[in-house]
């Protein structure tokens, strides 16, 4: 056995020695590197490359097919208009003295009227014009009325008619109330009580006791006292103490705030009314009285001070009435001149 194993094996060898070489593979192996992608129902191998050419394909393909999306945003914009404040003084004309009361009936016949025509000449005098005579807006103006609800258009008021020269006014109107009331003029018709030439006639005579009252300054807020009182919806009763010298009475149910201008308001009133002859010294005791029984038994002096001789107009009076009885010689004097 052990030869025959040794020629066996021998054999084998001389086959093995003897046989061609092997064949060589045919093709590389090579690796399958795509990856799987579902489209279209159905999965299927692509390639990087495929997968890149895919996207941009997609890609153009959206950009140039797809309409054009837009989108429309509504913004509120409110538009702000700059408002300028800038204060400027009233450029209307001051008020005119009688603007609704020439409509009242005068005596004469319809193409001779003196008494129309007298009011509107005096009106027109640049003299006339130069004093601005406050008591003579006090009634029958409805101009004044309007320029009474501003305290700047009032306050223009007054500082125009406050800047008068009061002594030549005062004569001023002294005469002219004695040409109004001549038989030439209006003397008709101030004998038949016309409204209208009546009220001008105590305006013209109560000239300065108008002026000294509505011309007093609070020294407190250096305001007019009769700015502050026609403006001042509180206490309206104080603007009927300025109607005192155009023989209006103060009305009963009239409470007043008692203050400095009141007190020297009162006082002025106290000093014109030694004057016999001017409204204010009818109406003043009955005023006092009621003022005191407001502001005080003592606040103002409700007695009438001694009387003084005057022909007609008006006597420059301050606030008291002790140093009447000093003067009275000077004014009597005075008076005799004029």
């Amino acid at each position: 056995w052990p030869a025959l194993l040794l020629a066996l094996l021998c054999f084998v060898c001389q086959a093995i020695a003897l046989s061609p070489d092997p064949p060589q593979p045919v093709e590389t192996l090579e690796l399958d590197t795509r990856t799987p992608h579902f489209e279209e129902g159905s999965w299927v191998m692509l390639s990087r490359e495929d997968q890149e050419m895919r996207k941009l394909g997609k890609r153009s393909t959206s950009s140039t097919s797809a309409p054009p999306i837009t989108t429309t945003f509504e913004i509120a914009v409110s538009t702000v208009t700059e408002k300028t404040t800038t204060s400027t003084a009233s450029a209307s004309p001051l008020p005119s003295p009688l603007d609704s009361s020439l409509s009242s009936n005068f005596s004469g016949t319809n193409g001779n009227k003196p008494c129309p025509k007298f009011i509107n000449s005096f009106l027109t005098d640049p003299t006339f014009k130069q004093c601005y005579p406050f008591s003579l807006l006090l009634q029958g103006s409805r101009s004044f009325f309007e320029a009474e609800k501003s305290l700047v258009s009032i306050t223009q008021v007054l500082d125009a008619s406050c800047s008068a020269n009061v002594t030549f006014c005062a004569s001023y109107m002294k005469e002219l109330s004695s040409n109004l009331t001549d038989s030439s003029n209006c003397g008709a018709d101030y004998d038949l009580g016309n409204s209208v030439v009546v009220q001008a006639y105590l305006a013209m005579i109560s000239y300065q006791t108008v002026y000294s009252a509505t011309c007093l300054k609070d020294t407190g807020t250096a305001m007019y006292c009769y700015a502050n009182a026609v403006t001042n919806l509180t206490t309206p009763s104080n603007v009927y103490f300025y109607y005192l010298p155009l023989n209006i009475s103060l009305p009963g149910s009239s409470i007043p705030s008692c203050s400095w201008c009141l007190e020297r308001t009162m006082g002025i009133y106290q000093s014109a009314s030694a004057n016999r002859k001017l409204p204010i010294s009818n109406t003043y005791v009955s005023a006092a009285k009621q003022v005191n029984t407001i502001c005080g038994p003592e606040f103002v002096n409700d007695t009438l001070p001694n009387a003084i001789v005057v022909s007609a107009g008006n006597v420059v009076l301050v606030p008291g009435s002790q140093w009447l009885l000093m003067v009275l010689p000077l004014l009597l004097a005075l008076e005799w001149l004029l």
